[in-house]
């Protein structure tokens, strides 16, 4: 399962071996300044927008690059999961990033707490 962290002024989400081998990365960098908004999404498959586009795209289990029209999402998710979503500005790598993640409502207080500080630089994980 993906972790999550703060790292300078990053937020760094660092894939499993079976996501990143699905996806064909082993971790996503997002500059906290990009973050719009973070929640906790309860129904894995609402994170899902967009056609499958890099990546694996099995029943229940989704790793890689969705294509939109308005840009790329990266999801890994997996089936019956709560997941981390991360939506970010214009500009950014992707329009949305979306991983489930062991506790989902503390990794999303601690990414809450580096938009708020601007990232002083804080260190956390979200496993």
């Amino acid at each position: 399962m993906a972790r999550v962290e703060v790292d300078g002024g990053e937020v760094v989400v660092r894939l499993g071996v079976r996501e990143g081998l699905a996806a064909r990365r082993r971790q996503v960098r997002v500059p906290v300044s990009a973050l719009r908004e973070v929640r906790v999404e309860r129904s894995w498959w609402r994170v899902l927008r967009g056609r499958p586009g890099s990546g694996r795209w099995s029943p229940g289990r989704c790793s890689g690059v969705r294509d939109r029209p308005a840009g790329e999402d990266f999801v890994a998710v997996k089936a019956e999961s709560t997941v981390l979503c991360l939506e970010l500005a214009a500009g950014a790598p992707f329009g949305r990033v979306a991983v489930s993640v062991d506790d989902p409502e503390r990794a999303e207080r601690e990414v809450r707490a580096a938009m708020a500080s601007g990232d002083a630089g804080s260190r956390s994980d979200g496993k």
